[in-house]
């Protein structure tokens, strides 16, 4: 087995290689003054079980390219099976047509991947699970909940916790997590007026005197988390925090998640932290190297990896 970084995450890349008690395959992966992307393997991949550790993050086309075209070295290289590892799956909020004429983009992202070499998929907490019917290949959708799970027992021990889904969509991961911390769950229920702008609208269940737990699979621009915040601390929430799995943070995200009544922001390293997002008091990170590593182990002796959840 070897596992290969490109580099959108090469810290995470590097902790995943050490949790598997391995070193990070050799390989050059670089750019032509036109930034044009080379790669080049410089170890024997052939008859090798090859994982590639890239989240297609910002920048988006850069990191999918750079994906695309290391997996086709290693299809050249002989490989015999190449597992794309993509911890945050960029594209997966276009999974359907919003209206005429518009594309669905995780589909073509999804065929260039297939086509490009990949004999398996792995990644975290698809912004929606249909996504995984568009590969014609296998793919394992890992969940980030046995993670947020554990580390909320650790800082919350004791409090009255109520886990809370930011918009209906969102239920069914964080019924999850409240089954998990043996917790009750609440509902937000919001209405979007145009992309990018939420209004929250009502609080289905009684959040008063409760240490609210927010979870969510992505945040990007924050307003959605910091409206509900506000929401939540006028119903009379005595604390606020939130659970995400990728920490996109564009634009202003950080600085409206600095200012909203969150207690803290807990994101995982799917995506590698900016670092205004390493200087913010209130969002931390926290690690899925182990997750991943042991997916990826399990995958490599043919053991179940739905059996990592149960």
């Amino acid at each position: 087995m070897k596992v290969l970084g490109c580099n959108a995450n090469r810290p995470l890349a590097e902790s995943i290689a050490a949790c598997l008690r391995l070193d990070v395959t050799n390989a050059s992966i670089r750019r032509f003054a036109d930034m044009e992307i080379f790669v080049e393997v410089h170890e024997n991949v052939r008859g090798e079980d090859v994982f590639v550790i890239q989240p297609t993050s910002y920048p988006a086309n850069d990191n999918l390219m750079e994906l695309l075209v290391t997996l086709d070295a290693l299809r050249r290289g002989s490989a015999r099976r190449i597992t794309a590892v993509i911890p945050y799956f960029g594209y997966a909020r276009q999974d359907r047509k919003t209206g005429p004429r518009t594309p669905i983009t995780a589909k073509l992202v999804a065929n260039l991947i297939t086509q490009a070499g990949a004999n398996r998929v792995v990644t975290l907490d698809l912004h929606s699970g249909q996504i995984q019917g568009f590969f014609d290949i296998p793919v394992d959708n890992l969940f980030a909940a046995p993670v947020f799970a554990n580390d909320i027992r650790q800082q919350y021990d004791g409090e009255r916790l109520m886990v809370v889904s930011p918009d209906v969509g969102g239920v069914v991961r964080a019924r999850l997590l409240a089954k998990r911390i043996n917790a009750d769950l609440a509902i937000i229920d919001k209405r979007r007026e145009r992309a990018g702008v939420s209004e929250v609208m009502n609080i289905i269940g009684d959040v008063r005197g409760r240490t609210c737990i927010m979870v969510d699979d992505i945040v990007d621009s924050a307003g959605t988390l910091c409206n509900a915040a506000v929401a939540l601390t006028e119903a009379g929430a005595t604390a606020v925090s939130a659970y995400v799995t990728h920490g996109v943070l564009s634009g202003g995200a950080v600085a409206r998640v600095a200012a909203s009544p969150l207690k803290e922001m807990v994101v995982t390293d799917s995506i590698q932290a900016t670092e205004s997002v390493c200087m913010a008091s209130n969002i931390r990170p926290i690690s899925i190297s182990s997750l991943l590593a042991e997916a990826i182990a399990r995958i490599s002796d043919e053991r179940s990896v739905s059996s990592l959840f149960d």
